[in-house]
C-alpha cells in the first residue's frame, strides 16, 4: 500500500507535523506502555465523541439508551479497571437501528458515518488492549492529555456553530491520530508497526467524515472556522508537554 499517498491529503489539511522531538520521545522503548494504554483510552474517547453527537442531536430516548450500553463495557473497563477484558466484543454486533427524535440536513449521513467511526474505535480499541496483554503490559488508569480539552475551547457556545465546531474538531483529531500513526511507525518494532499501519486508511477516512458532515450541515461557508480551529490544535502540537501523551506536544525532560 502507498501509505504516503493516502496521508498526503491530511497533511496538507494539518497545519504542522508531529515535532520530531515527541517522536523521539514516543519511541523510546520504556514509554511502549504509556504510549499503548493512552492509546487504548483514546480509542475509547473517539468512540465517545461519536456517539455524543448522534444522542445530542439525532436520536430519541431509546436510541441513547442503545449507544450508552454499546459503550458501557469498555467504559466500564476503562474508569472501573475491570479485570475481565472477555466480555469486550460487543463492537461486532453494532448495527444502525438507532432510533431518532428529528430530522435535520444531514441527519442520516451522521448516524451512518458516526455508527461506522464507532464501530470501527472499538475494534482498534480491543486490538490495542490484545497487543498489551500480548506483551504482559497491565492497564492502569492515567490522566488525560490537555489535547483535547484545550481543542474544544475554540467551540462556539451557541448552535448551529456548536455542532459545526464539534465536528471540525473532531476531523482535526482524528487527522492528527492519522499522522501519529504514520509518523511514529518507522521507529517502532515491525509487528507494532504493521499495526500502526493498518489504522492509516481508517483514521484517514473518519477525519474525511467529519469534515464532510460539517460541510453538509453549515447553512454557511465554514472555511475560517477550519483555519481557526487548526491553528489551535497546531499550537497544542507544538507547544511543550510535562508528560508524555499520544496527543501531547514535545516533553520537557528534567
Amino acid at each position: 500500500m502507498n501509505y504516503a499517498a493516502l496521508v498526503a491529503p491530511l497533511l496538507q489539511f494539518l497545519h504542522c507535523r508531529t515535532p520530531q522531538a515527541w517522536i523521539d520521545e514516543a519511541s523510546r522503548p520504556e514509554n511502549l506502555p504509556l504510549l499503548l494504554t493512552d492509546h487504548l483510552t483514546c480509542e475509547l474517547k473517539a468512540a465517545q465523541t461519536a456517539a455524543w453527537l448522534i444522542r445530542k442531536y439525532v436520536a430519541d430516548k431509546p436510541g441513547a439508551e442503545t449507544l450508552m450500553r454499546w459503550l458501557a463495557p469498555y467504559e466500564n473497563f476503562v474508569y472501573r479497571e475491570h479485570p475481565d477484558s472477555d466480555f469486550i466484543h460487543a463492537h461486532r454486533h453494532l448495527g444502525k437501528n438507532i432510533t431518532r427524535h428529528d430530522a435535520f440536513p444531514g441527519a442520516d449521513d451522521l448516524i451512518d458515518k458516526m455508527v461506522l467511526l464507532i464501530k470501527e474505535e472499538l475494534h482498534h480499541f480491543y486490538q490495542v488492549l490484545e497487543i498489551m496483554q500480548s506483551r504482559g503490559i497491565e492497564y492502569h488508569k492515567i490522566t488525560a492529555s490537555r489535547y483535547a480539552k484545550g481543542l474544544l475551547r475554540e467551540v462556539t457556545t451557541h448552535e448551529p456553530d456548536t455542532l459545526i465546531d464539534k465536528l471540525i474538531c473532531g476531523a482535526y483529531i482524528e487527522a492528527r491520530s492519522c499522522e501519529r500513526f504514520y509518523a511514529l511507525a518507522p521507529y517502532l518494532e515491525p509487528g507494532l508497526a504493521s499495526f500502526y499501519r493498518s489504522l492509516l486508511r481508517s483514521e484517514a477516512r473518519h477525519y474525511q467524515d467529519y469534515l464532510a458532515l460539517a460541510w453538509q450541515i453549515s447553512p454557511y461557508d465554514i472555511t475560517a472556522r477550519i483555519q481557526t480551529i487548526g491553528e489551535a490544535e497546531a499550537r497544542l502540537i507544538t507547544d511543550a508537554d510535562s508528560e508524555l501523551r499520544f496527543h501531547s506536544g514535545p516533553v520537557i525532560t528534567a
